[in-house]
């Protein structure tokens, strides 16, 4: 019991050193390639906060528990969304750019919408899995492509379309990328200290596969998310904390399932298809009524947002 409490620990200072790391470099990373940060927090620091998410759904479905596989998804988006978005909230005032609202939200809908139909006979093949990775691919490719016109159509109306920080000449591609592969590298090993740790805690107190998976799973590979975006917002880079939520959220249902469906068939608790994924698309949806009025994410937003997660938490462990 001490030495996973132990590795909870150490996870966690890996987690604090590679969230700072992945923000400096993601920052870095977009003005070296003239795409804006928020689009760097949509693909790369997404998909490398992700990375425990992937790691411990795979292996969960490699060796035979598809409830963590699929849980550990699901559990996931619930933190991001409510927890990670939440606690953000407090300490920043979010601004919702316009892609987000005109893109990126409805396409989260849109596949969490499409998961819970795939879901609903208990199965997802690999058909599925494939069909999760090309949308995956398309949708990015498309962001990336929509995001590099808008910088240069920036450009040709100002002389600085970079935004305030460091000089865009300090370092150079390579710099900035080794220090966000450094932070990715801290946050998966620490996400995967902090899931070695607290599993043996919730096993070794009898919990089920689907309980694990929704918690204590789902919170330690949610955690690089929430120090990477915690650090953004500290640091005022609210476009990295908002682009990183959202993106992580869209790569987990369709990077994640899609990659986990396409190695092995993932067989679905009955209990995830009607409460928490359920509990996942509320969520989502609720977003809408938060975002769209203010174009913002405040304090009162953010409450909200953690009323709503500490609720679910609530049915879900009694």
């Amino acid at each position: 019991m001490l030495g996973d409490w132990a590795l909870i620990l150490g996870g966690l200072v890996l987690l604090g050193g590679g969230g700072e790391a992945l923000v400096r470099g993601a920052v870095g990373l977009a003005r070296s390639f003239r795409v804006t940060p928020a689009v760097i927090g949509l693909t790369v620091v997404a998909a490398g906060t992700s990375m425990p998410e992937l790691v411990v759904s795979v292996m969960a479905a490699l060796r035979g528990s598809p409830d963590i596989a699929a849980a550990n998804v699901i559990g996931s988006n619930i933190f991001n969304l409510g927890l990670v978005l939440g606690l953000t909230s407090l300490i920043l005032v979010l601004p919702v750019e316009s892609t987000t609202l005109k893109w990126e939200w409805p396409f989260l809908l849109l596949v969490s919408m499409v998961t819970a139909v795939l879901m609903r006979d208990g199965h997802l093949g690999r058909a599925e899995g494939s069909l999760f990775l090309f949308a995956l691919v398309a949708f990015l490719a498309v962001m990336v492509r929509m995001a590099r016109g808008e910088v240069r159509r920036r450009e040709a109306s100002a002389p600085t379309v970079l935004p305030p920080g460091a000089d865009p000449g300090e370092g150079g591609w390579f710099k900035h990328g080794a220090i966000l592969a450094a932070g990715c590298t801290l946050v998966v090993f620490g996400g995967k200290l902090v899931v070695d740790g607290a599993t043996g805690i919730a096993l070794a107190a009898g919990l089920s596969e689907r309980m694990v998976g929704l918690t204590i799973v789902a919170m330690g590979t949610s955690l690089p998310e929430l120090a990477s975006s915690l650090v953004a917002a500290a640091r005022g880079r609210s476009d990295v904390a908002v682009g990183n939520l959202v993106g992580s959220s869209i790569f987990n249902l369709l990077g994640i399932l899609g990659v986990g469906a396409s190695l092995v068939p993932i067989q679905v608790d009955p209990a995830l298809v009607h409460q928490d994924l359920l509990w996942m698309l509320a969520l989502t949806l609720f977003l809408a009524p938060l975002i769209y009025p203010r174009r913002r994410l405040g304090r009162i937003e953010g409450f909200l947002l953690l009323g709503v997660f500490t609720i679910y938490m609530l049915q879900l462990i009694f």
